[in-house]
C-alpha cells in the first residue's frame, strides 16, 4: 500500500521518480491514503498506513531511531538541494535581498 501525495486540488497525484546507474524509472502507484503534504505523508508512513516517497531530510530522524526503515536505497539519487526561481528585476526590494541573502549563507 503507497501513500500518494497530491499538492494541489489542481495536480495529479506526484509520480514517485527512481534512477539507478543511468536509468530513469517514473512510477505512479496505488493506494488508499491521498495527502497534501509531506508532513502527512510521514505521519502515514509512521503509523504505519504504507509505504511513503519522501526526500531523505524529513525522514533520516525516523530512520536513525528505527522507526522507519528506507527501501530501494540503491534506486535513490543523492538530493542536490532546492532551488530557488524568481523574476530578474533590476532592481529587487530590500526585504527580498534579504531573504536571498539569508538563503545563501544557510547553503
Amino acid at each position: 500500500n503507497c501513500i500518494n501525495l497530491r499538492y494541489t486540488a489542481d495536480s495529479g497525484w506526484a509520480v514517485w521518480e527512481f534512477e539507478k546507474a543511468g536509468r530513469a524509472v517514473n512510477v505512479r502507484v496505488e493506494g488508499q491514503l491521498l495527502v497534501n503534504s509531506n508532513t502527512l505523508a510521514r505521519l502515514g508512513a509512521l503509523d504505519g498506513v504504507g509505504l511513503a516517497y519522501l526526500p531523505e531530510e524529513y525522514v533520516e530522524p525516523f530512520v536513525s531511531s528505527g522507526d522507519l526503515v528506507s527501501v530501494l536505497q540503491d534506486w535513490c539519487d543523492p538530493f542536490p538541494g532546492y532551488f530557488l526561481y524568481y523574476p530578474s528585476r533590476r532592481q529587487p526590494s530590500a526585504a527580498f535581498s534579504l531573504v536571498l541573502e539569508a538563503l545563501r549563507h544557510r547553503a
